[in-house]
């Protein structure tokens, strides 16, 4: 009678060793930080399949949201609202590209890279405006880098 019982706790252990190790992340959305005027802070995290990134408004008239076709295949797209906290879970392998709407053009954007950097290259070939473009080519070279 004990036996199902530990095949079932065994089981249930080894469905949720994945979620118990997952880690999470918080980004900071900021008027100033390290790098200047209207940031991510972080802006480069390198997470594992099934961490949560949570970006938090620390000031106000900023958002978090992924960037069309800066995301991997099959991947979930995210936006957030206005001085609100976004809390997301990245399963999909790739780099994610995310903007603050409102200050993209200042270069308020963050990378991602969530297990192997899969769609790097399209991401990279993505057209960005403004002082992203800048921030983003930093972005990518701090990756590459960290491989």
């Amino acid at each position: 009678m004990k036996k199902p019982f530990i095949a079932l706790g065994v089981l249930a252990s080894l469905l949720f060793s994945g979620v118990a190790g997952a880690a999470e992340f918080e980004i900071k959305m900021l008027n100033k930080g390290a790098k200047g005027a209207m940031v991510f802070e972080p802006d480069f995290v390198r997470a594992a399949p099934g961490d949560t990134i949570k970006f938090v408004p620390t000031d106000k008239s900023h958002s978090a949201e992924t960037i069309k076709d800066m995301i991997p295949d099959g991947a979930e797209p995210f936006k957030g609202k206005l001085n609100e906290e976004i809390t997301v879970t990245l399963s999909k392998e790739g780099v994610y590209g995310v903007k603050c709407a409102p200050h993209y053009g200042m270069g308020m954007v963050a990378l991602i890279v969530v297990g192997e950097p899969v769609n790097v290259e399209p991401a990279k070939a993505i057209k960005q405006s403004g002082k992203a473009k800048k921030v983003f080519d930093e972005l990518f070279e701090q990756a590459a880098a960290a491989d």
